[in-house]
This record gives structure tokens, sequence and C-alpha cells, in this order.
């Protein structure tokens, strides 16, 4: 086997790989042998048909197309070793030459690693605005600890109001008929949360405890269900319970329950100054992004465009299984939402090149300032997965060790990005 490369324009290069005819013979023969049983001639026992008279009736090339299959992958790969290109799409392969007693020419093009010229990275201006926690801002996030904090309490002396939570039972009714979906036993529902249609909260308001009642809406006519959008619906309702959020007092007791400061003033300053610090981090995070952005506008380099086809369909793929692990699958999606996957894909390209283009630079900076990740970095990264998970360390690293290499490749990575943010005006 023996490859040439030929760069193209825009980080896509072109191999030209050659596999010996007697290789290529060796291939062909392999899948005849695989394939005769399926063959029978005139003549000739199922399976026991000579390879030159398959040929002679069905064509020469009969068995080359399996025969390239058969070649190919270990061809390509050593292709990419010998030239020593880094492929970052899939080859769109083209046969230029093969047949009895010749070499198997194949072209390969691929998109790969663009490469990058580097912009200024080091020592860019930014500005960042003071930070401050405000009254308002602390007031909030006490009323939403204390929120956290409530708990329900049952009434019977009063009937439903605005903010309460009832538990219905409820079944819904279309012309008299009960429609599929539309029951519900025990069910939760805090009046004015807006999560039933219409005005269905709002016609249980001065209803009582084991108060049957009826209630009219009307479906939005962009219901999913197509039956019942825009139609209107008879729920009949039985009020089960009434509760309301019964709130704690924001005094010492209530510092003490929920923190291990003794005095309702100094839990507050702890929240002021917790807030100062997710503003801090915050701000950190969009510093750093902003830099990175700022040295990636400033490099040049040229990135194929199945790169980052491949980058978009890879961004899609991911989507479509985090969307799986909440119970949802794609197809579902799609007909939901009347998407396609290739115009989402087409839709990622912007973010997919952008990512791409980000990558490439900060691999770049990393190797422009010789940057590593040392083994005790690893093991620390191993260390917080294990938290992160709750699973012993061990057991990480048996799931995770072959990865190594590529958990070391991200904190060089981000060691690149911080280096970038680190060295700014």
């Amino acid at each position: 086997m023996s490859a040439k490369i030929e760069s193209l324009e825009k980080s896509v290069a072109k191999l030209t790989i050659e596999v010996a005819s007697d290789a290529f013979e060796a291939a062909v023969q392999k899948v005849y042998l695989k394939q005769r049983s399926k063959i029978q001639l005139p003549g000739f026992r199922k399976g026991k048909a000579p390879r030159m008279m398959i040929e002679k009736i069905y064509g020469e090339g009969i068995f080359y197309e399996d025969a390239v299959n058969e070649v190919l992958p270990q061809a390509y790969a050593e292709a990419i070793e010998e030239t020593g290109i880094e492929p970052t799409s899939r080859p769109e392969i083209d046969i230029l030459q093969v047949g009895k007693g010749k070499d198997l020419i194949i072209s390969a093009v691929v998109a790969v690693k663009p490469v990058v010229t580097l912009g200024q990275y080091k020592d860019l201006e930014y500005t960042q605005e003071p930070l401050e926690v405000t009254e308002e801002e602390v007031e909030e996030e006490l009323k939403h600890i204390q929120e956290q904090n409530a708990r329900m309490v049952t009434v019977e002396d009063r009937p439903v109001q605005d903010g309460d939570t009832v538990v219905i039972d409820f079944e819904g009714f279309q012309d008299g008929v009960a429609f599929e979906g539309g029951k519900g036993e025990n069910y939760e529902l805090v009046i004015g949360s807006h999560s039933f249609i219409d005005t269905f909260e709002e016609q249980l308001i001065g209803k009582t405890t084991g108060e049957e009642t009826e209630v009219n809406v009307t479906f939005p006519e962009e219901y999913q269900a197509e039956e019942l959008a825009g139609k209107p619906a008879l729920f009949k309702v039985k009020i089960n319970t009434i509760k309301y959020k019964e709130l704690p007092e924001l005094d010492d007791d209530f510092a003490g329950d929920v923190s291990d400061y003794d005095t309702f003033a100094e839990y507050r300053e702890s929240v002021k100054a917790g807030l100062l610090e997710k503003k801090e981090t915050a701000a950190a995070e969009e510093k750093k992004n902003a830099l990175v952005e700022a040295a990636v506008a400033n490099a040049t380099m040229d990135v194929a465009d199945a790169m980052v086809a491949d980058e978009a369909e890879r961004m899609v793929d991911n989507f479509a299984q985090r969307i799986a692990q909440q119970g949802i699958s794609f197809e579902q999606y799609l007909e939901y939402t009347g998407s396609k996957k290739e115009d989402m894909i087409e839709q990622a390209k912007p973010e997919a090149l952008k990512n791409i283009r980000t990558s490439a630079v900060l691999e770049a900076v990393a190797a422009a300032e010789a940057l590593e990740a040392t083994e005790e970095e690893l093991e620390n990264e191993f260390t917080q997965m294990a938290a992160m998970y709750q699973m012993p360390v061990e057991d990480i690293k048996k799931y995770l060790g072959s990865q190594s290499e590529a958990i070391k490749s991200d904190i060089v990575i981000r060691k690149a990005a911080d280096l970038i943010a680190d060295s700014a005006k």
C-alpha cells in the first residue's frame, strides 16, 4: 500500500491510495469464498461454481465492490498514518482504477484539522464593570429561601383562594363524552399557576373542601391534541383538600434553622456575600469567554465545509440523546415541532463553526505555550468526577482510565483559556 497527499482549498486533503494488485486479488478471492454458497449456476451444485464461471456470466467485477470494502478500512488507516494528516470528517471515496491484474487506486477526499495562524491572544484589553449586590437582590434571595422553607397547612374553615394548593379529582367531557387524558385523581394544583388551560383555576376560587363543581373551558387553537384544539369542554371537579403555604418568620430562629449563624443580621450578611461570590464567578466566566472570543477573532484559519457539517450533525445527535434521557424520542420531537433533522443540522452550522474555531485556537495557544496536563491534575480531575457522580475514585478510573489522554487534552484546553484570561489588561 502506498499513499500520496494533495492539499486542496479550505483545509481539505485528497489522498490517492494504491493497493497492490496481489493484495486486491486476495480480497476478491476472499469475497468469492464468502459468497459462493449463495450462487448457483447450471451444471454446478449450489456453492460449487468456480469463480471463473461466475465472473464469465455475471461480469469480471461482480466481487469488486465487496472486495474494495474489504481492503478499504485498513488501506485508509495506513494512508492516514503514512501521511500524518488529521481527518476531521468522513472521507468521500472514489474508485480511480480497478481491474484484473491491476493495482487498486482509490481517492479519499477528507477535511483535515485547520492550520491556525494565531494573532494576539495575550495582553488583550478587557473592562470589568464594578460588581455590587443591591438590597433588592438580597431581599429577593431571602424571599426565595423563605419560600423553600415554607410548610403546607391544610385548611377547613375557608374556601379556595388565589395562591392555594388544591388536591382535586377531575374528569373532562366533550359533548357529554369523556375524552382520553382528561381524568386525574388527587392531583395537586396551585391556583394562579396557570398550569391548566383557560380559566380552569380561577373557577375553583370560592369552592370548599368536599365540594363538587363543574368547570367550563375552551382548549387553545394550538392544543397538541388536534381533536380538542379550539373546542369547549366541561370538567367535573371535586375539591379533596385545600392547602396554603405558611412562610416562616425571618428572624434569629429562622437563621438558626437554616444556617450556622445565631442572628438573622449575620445570616443576611452571609446571603449578601454569597450573592456577590456568584456574581464574581459569573463575571470571571464572562470575561474568559469574551477574551477567548477576541483571541479567536484575531486568528486566521480555513475550516472545511465538511468539518462544519459533521460537527453540526454531531451537535444534533447529542441533542437527540439528551432529550431521549428525558423520555422523548428524537422522532417524537421532530413530529411535535414539525422540524426536520436536515434543517436542524443547517441551523446548527454557525454554532458548529464557532466551536471548531474556538477549539482550534485554544489548541494552538496550548502548543505555542507548551502547556501540559500533569498526572496530579489528571488525578484531581478523577477526584472531582467521583464527587460529582458519587462514586469511588477507583471506579471512575476503571471506567474512564482508557480516556486519560482525552481528559488531559481537556485540561490543557482549559489551561489555554485561563492563560488568555489571566494575561488580559
